[in-house]
């Protein structure tokens, strides 16, 4: 007598209901939890705040985070091929620098310090694939060491001095040129009501995400960031797109640092240093957006929102302003919970 064994194979049992739904809400937590903090931060200061719904405040809002949203898309580029841009804030000061040294002391128009800002950042960025491509230092590493190199200069550069239109200058000269109409209207103008600088901030948005999401140096980009190894078994030049994050980096660091010198109108010799801090913080907190856990574009761009919505909402309701270090410190810390240890444990 032979005996016949199923040859079935088992199915895993299904989850029991209860558990099914907890599931559900923590993936829902993760995806969705960030964007319901934004709305409900909004929504509180909104209800409880006549001036904050004000469609004026809800633009300076908007024109105060252009400069840290622009100079996180460029540390997103970067966090994409699995690195860091330390250096941001100060090539956003070195171009504040660059460009009132073109226009006061150089006697220049708009354009040429335009040109000449957007020129100075690629420098940067290049100087940075240098120290991590070429030289095989760490990222971070090299980006505070380019930090402090540009710090430096751009204080040679002004004689340790800001740069003021009809300022007395080293040879006992007076500067001859000043800031242009044009130029000042970068982040001083509007248009149909909208200011430039937010303009700015939202096509270059748009641009970067197109390029992230839509391209294949996009993907490229990311593939690295996830396993630059196998990139580079697969073809892949990893050295030359690495480099090209950190210019296009760059470059947008020293857009921010247009805005910035349009924003000021001098050649603030401490401009950019506070810009870094909020720009990692926007591009880490841009993580947690959908339960990415990786950056992204519009993770980034609703980063600067929420630190916009926090500053502005407190500074109306009267709280000291060191009292806004402690909540985008402790928003970021939630940002990293719902990138990091959450979605770990959804995997798990």
């Amino acid at each position: 007598m032979t005996t016949t064994q199923s040859t079935e194979v088992p199915t895993k049992a299904a989850l029991p209901p209860a558990t099914s739904a907890t599931v559900r809400v923590q993936n829902a937590v993760i995806k969705y939890g960030f964007i319901f903090v934004t709305v409900a931060l909004f929504l509180y200061f909104a209800l409880s705040e006549g001036s904050f719904r004000e469609s004026a405040t809800l633009l300076d809002t908007l024109r105060y985070v252009s400069v840290a949203a622009i100079l996180g898309l460029g540390v997103t580029f970067t966090m994409a091929v699995g690195g860091m841009d330390m250096s941001v804030g100060a090539v956003a000061g070195l171009g504040v620098s660059v460009a009132a040294q073109t226009m006061v002391v150089l006697n220049q128009v708009g354009t040429v310090a335009i040109l000449a800002v957007l020129a100075a950042g690629a420098v940067a960025g290049l100087l940075n694939a240098l120290l991590i491509v070429v030289l095989k230092i760490p990222d971070m590493l090299a980006t505070l060491g380019t930090m402090f190199v540009i710090q430096g200069g751009k204080l040679i550069l002004v004689d340790g001095q800001s740069i003021t239109p009809g300022m007395t200058m080293s040879d006992g000269s007076t500067a001859p040129g000043r800031f242009t109409d044009g130029f000042l209207k970068i982040d001083r103008g509007t248009v149909l009501g909208v200011p430039i600088s937010v303009l700015v901030f939202g096509g270059l948005t748009i641009a970067a995400w197109v390029f992230l999401a839509r391209t294949r140096w996009g993907r490229v980009l990311y593939a690295i960031g996830a396993n630059p190894e196998a990139s580079r078994l697969a073809g892949i030049r990893v050295g030359a797109h690495r480099a090209l994050a950190y210019v296009i980096s760059g470059v947008l660091a020293s857009v921010g640092g247009l805005i910035l010198a349009s924003r000021i109108g001098q050649g603030d010799v401490s401009a950019g240093t506070s810009q870094l801090l909020e720009a990692v913080a926007v591009a880490l907190v841009g993580t947690s957006v959908l339960g990415r856990g990786r950056p992204n574009v519009w993770g980034t761009a609703l980063g600067a929102v929420l630190i916009g919505v926090i500053t502005t909402g407190l500074t109306i309701k009267g709280l000291p302003y060191y009292t806004q270090d402690v909540v985008e410190g402790a928003v970021l810390i939630l940002a990293l919970v719902f990138s990091f240890t959450l979605s770990k444990r959804r995997t798990a």
